[in-house]
Formats: structure tokens, sequence, C-alpha cells
């Protein structure tokens, strides 16, 4: 016989127009995580625009647990040439520190797998850092490979419009 699940105490729903304020707040808490809060040079404004306009250019599922947004999964298409299938790529996904460890990431990286079988997708990718052994770990333990070979390129700012210049 297997054993109950514990009761989930948390709720996944696909963001809306009016959650950007809050989605904006835990973005910065996962700056702030990351060590990287400088980074953050957005807006709840922009992230509305891109979240919610004509054109969205990625999809939010929020986690919502004692009646306030404690986690977020941020995702969108991308497309893999060796499948010749559109793929998911997860830009970002945090939990907040207190609601760790509950079962909410496990949930919310089955739900965005789920979108992926459910669009057809070949795949279903994210990066992590290097230095973050626990979540390493933890996408582990859900049949991730931590791919060695491969190093994210970028180009912003100052870089990428000189590229965009002919280098």
């Amino acid at each position: 016989m297997q054993a109950a699940s514990p009761p989930r105490n948390f709720a996944i729903r696909g963001a809306q127009p009016g959650d950007e304020q809050a989605l904006f707040e835990l973005i910065g808490a996962l700056a702030a995580y990351e060590n990287l809060s400088q980074a953050v040079t957005g807006s709840a404004q922009q992230l509305a625009r891109d979240l919610f306009g004509a054109h969205p250019a990625a999809e939010v599922l929020l986690v919502e647990a004692d009646q306030r947004p404690v986690a977020f999964a941020l995702f969108f298409h991308n497309y893999s040439t060796f499948l010749t299938q559109r793929g998911l790529y997860l830009e970002d996904i945090f939990v907040l520190p207190e609601y760790r460890r509950r079962g909410i990431g496990k949930a919310l990286l089955s739900r965005v797998a789920q979108v992926a079988q459910a669009r057809g997708c070949g795949c279903f990718e994210w990066s992590v850092l290097d230095w973050n052994e626990s979540a390493i770990l933890f996408y582990q333990s859900l049949g991730a490979s931590v791919l060695p070979d491969w190093r994210i390129c970028r180009v912003s700012g100052p870089g990428l419009e000189a590229l965009a210049r002919g280098g």
C-alpha cells in the first residue's frame, strides 16, 4: 500500500494581469538570493506588458500559500534543431526560503513538464548556477541531467549594441 501524500497547503495557477507587482517582488527576492540584485533593472509595468500584452514573451505559474504568492516559474518556448521540435525553457524558478521543503518546487517543475508534454515539446531545459549545489542535487533527484560541457553565452547592453552594428 502506498503512503498517502501530505495535504497540499498551496495552489498553483497561471499568472494574470494584476499579479505583476507580486511577481516582480519575487523576482527581486530571487535576485537577492543569487547576489544579483544590481542586475534587476526592469519594472512591474514592463513585466505586465511582456507577460500580458498582445504578444506575450513568456508564461508564469504562481504558487500561493497563506493567501499570498510565495513562488513562481517563468518559462517560454524554444526550438531544438537536433530534435526538430519545440522545447520549453525555464528561465527562473524560485520559492521563498520559508516555503522550501514543502514540495512546492517539485510541484512547479512537474506542472511545467506537464505543459511541455501537452504541447508536444521534445525537451524541457533550464540552467542552474554552478555554486547552487542544493538546487543541482534537487534537480538531479528529479531525473534532470546537469550538462557539464555546455556554457551559456550572453550579450547585452553595450555589447549587444556593438554586435548588432557588426562587431
